[in-house]
């Protein structure tokens, strides 16, 4: 049975990752520092702190892998249809006439879908957590779905 403390502990390192919102990176600094200073005194909040990294850890890499997509995607379709005048003319006034989404519209809906799963990803990461840190504090071990262990 694991102490009081131990499950505050625990559910406190899951809801650390709610920080990303507030603070840039607060995601993987709030929970290493409550992972670090704890996992040496307890096996609960031990295993915990890997989740909650190994959860933000996996999502970054997904992350990255869906703006590998999506950036690239947008990016070609923009240019390919950026006409050169619009490049080299001295005229201020920039616009794009006659922009092409039929030719496009397969590029644009693997870009549209990384982003909707991007989206889709974080909506998904704010209740996971949520539900982890309740389970946390109920004294259960909780493991994420769709997580890499990087921290063993």
């Amino acid at each position: 049975m694991e102490k009081s403390s131990e499950k505050n502990t625990s559910a406190f390192t899951h809801l650390s990752v709610l920080s990303q919102y507030i603070i840039p990176f607060g995601n993987y600094i709030f929970p290493v520092i409550i992972w670090s200073s704890y996992k040496d005194k307890s096996e609960f909040v031990d295993h915990h702190g890997k989740q909650a990294l190994n959860f933000q850890l996996s999502l970054l890499l997904y992350t990255l892998i869906l703006a590998l997509i999506a950036i690239p995607v947008f990016v070609t379709v923009f240019l390919q249809n950026l006409p050169i005048e619009a490049v080299f003319n001295d005229n201020e006034d920039f616009y794009i006439r006659n922009f092409n989404f039929e030719g496009n519209i397969g590029l644009l809906s693997i870009g549209a879908t990384a982003v909707v799963l991007f989206g889709l990803l974080k909506f998904v990461e704010f209740f996971l957590v949520i539900y982890a840190s309740i389970k946390a504090s109920n004294g259960e071990l909780y493991k994420y779905p769709l997580t890499i262990s990087f921290i063993k």
